[in-house]
């Protein structure tokens, strides 16, 4: 994506708010973020005409993450515990066993998981989960976002 947040070295923690939304699941499909640092914000949405929900919820967290110029500290904000329980319990696991599951195919979204892993490697992250729709006011702006993200794709 073309918008980037420039850092200095002695502060460099930047909040991440995401969100992802499908209209149906499979559909079209958008993702919302939300960066902040040092009191300054940017958003961020896109889309894909045919996608699932937890597609775009881990869409959300990689365009966030990209658009970091230097390693950061980084906390990701998500109401997926999808995307919170694989990033803090699942993905060494998943990367330990070349992201296949019994009987030898790969896991589902496992592109996007590695694409997350090496984003991530880059930044110290901590991926905390919120309740979605419950009046967070950033996560409220990611979901609208992401609903930008469907609408652009269905036009």
């Amino acid at each position: 994506m073309g918008i980037k947040i420039n850092m200095k070295k002695k502060d460099s923690r930047v909040e991440i708010f995401t969100d992802g939304a499908c209209s149906g699941n499979p559909g079209p499909g958008g993702w919302g973020v939300i960066l902040r640092w040092r009191g300054e914000e940017r958003e961020l949405f896109g889309g894909t005409p045919s996608t699932t929900n937890n597609r775009m919820e881990l869409m959300a967290v990689i365009e966030g993450l990209t658009a970091l110029k230097k390693s950061s500290l980084v906390t990701i904000y998500t109401d997926s515990q999808y995307v919170q329980k694989g990033m803090t319990e699942w993905l060494l696991d998943w990367k330990a066993k070349g992201f296949k599951v019994k009987g030898g195919g790969y896991r589902i979204n496992h592109d996007l998981w590695r694409e997350l892993d090496v984003l991530s490697q880059a930044h110290k992250i901590d991926c905390q989960w919120i309740r979605g729709h419950a009046g967070h006011p950033e996560n409220e702006r990611a979901d609208a976002l992401a609903r930008q993200g469907v609408k652009k794709v269905q036009s």
